[in-house]
């Protein structure tokens, strides 16, 4: 049995912290892996592993099979190749990783993605002031989060690892605050009696609802095999939750004539994402470390 080895790996396809979470497991299931960590900052993932050369080839078609891209940063790629690199593997965080996988329609098909997150989620925002609702705000921050998460993934596959992290600290930070803003509104709503108008409120998650799916069928041309399509389904599912969510917040506020279930989703989807943006600022500075010690 060959002896325990690190082994480090590019993540394409990643755009937000649940994905992190989804390959981590995924790769500690694997038989021989006894450490593994997924970065949504840099999008690297990181893992310890027995006898590498039986387990990386079960850990790459365990995190392929869930619809991302692998490319080893640290030895021959996931699909067989090889890559230059010194003895000590120093140039690996600023080495830029082999995207020949990434088509120019596929790069499209991510701006499109880019696009209608950002988009909407800016529109929603809009929607919510008309709407009067807080559970639309906080529903606004998941578009411009994924938006901005893959906007990052797009623009900085050439970068450093030390850029990458600040860029990712920056954006985790701004998100935070996003999020804070969005729970010191919806407090002050607490206090401050005010019903949401239910039909826009619903209006504009039923549209949220539908730019999910248009994002999803964008995507799944570009993936290749039963479950790389269905893994984007899966993704589009988790959002969509969000936006239906809402539109059941409105029928409860109409039922109920209270404004509660408007900011008990609020507070529960400004909580979740408040977790992700912590997610973000958390990898963050771990790569920065790991930047600075290998300085």
């Amino acid at each position: 049995m060959s002896a325990a080895a690190t082994a480090r790996y590019h993540v394409t396809g990643m755009d937000c912290a649940s994905c992190a979470a989804k390959i981590e497991g995924a790769a500690r299931k694997v038989s021989g892996v006894s450490d593994v960590k997924v970065s949504i900052a840099s999008q690297i993932m990181t893992l310890e592993v027995d006898d590498p050369a039986v387990r990386l080839p079960v850990v790459e078609n365990a995190v392929t099979e869930l619809g991302y891209q692998l490319d080893r940063l640290d030895g021959p790629k996931a699909s067989g190749g090889e890559h230059d690199h010194d003895e000590d593997g120093d140039d690996d965080d600023d080495r830029i990783p082999d995207l020949s996988h990434v088509t120019p329609a596929y790069k499209r098909a991510l701006w499109i993605v880019v696009l209608l997150n950002v988009g909407y989620g800016v529109a929603e925002i809009g929607g919510s002031f008309l709407a009067g609702s807080q559970a639309l705000q906080a529903d606004s921050l998941d578009f411009i989060g994924d938006g901005l998460i893959s906007f990052l993934g797009l623009i900085a596959v050439g970068w450093g690892l030390a850029a990458r992290a600040r860029a990712a600290l920056l954006q985790g930070i701004f998100l935070a605050l996003l999020g804070f803003g969005v729970i010191g509104s919806t407090l002050y709503r607490v206090f401050v009696e005010h019903e949401p108008q239910t039909l826009l409120m619903a209006g504009f998650a039923i549209v949220a609802f539908v730019v999910n799916v248009l994002a999803a069928l964008v995507l799944i041309p570009h993936r290749k095999g039963d479950a790389n399509m269905r893994a984007v389904w899966l993704f589009s599912r988790n959002d969509a939750i969000g936006n239906l969510a809402v539109v059941v917040a409105a029928g409860l506020v109409w039922a109920l004539n209270s404004p509660w279930p408007d900011l008990i989703v609020a507070f529960a989807v400004a909580g979740l994402f408040l977790q992700s943006a912590w997610s973000i600022i958390r990898d963050a500075r771990s790569d920065l470390k790991t930047a600075r010690g290998a300085a």
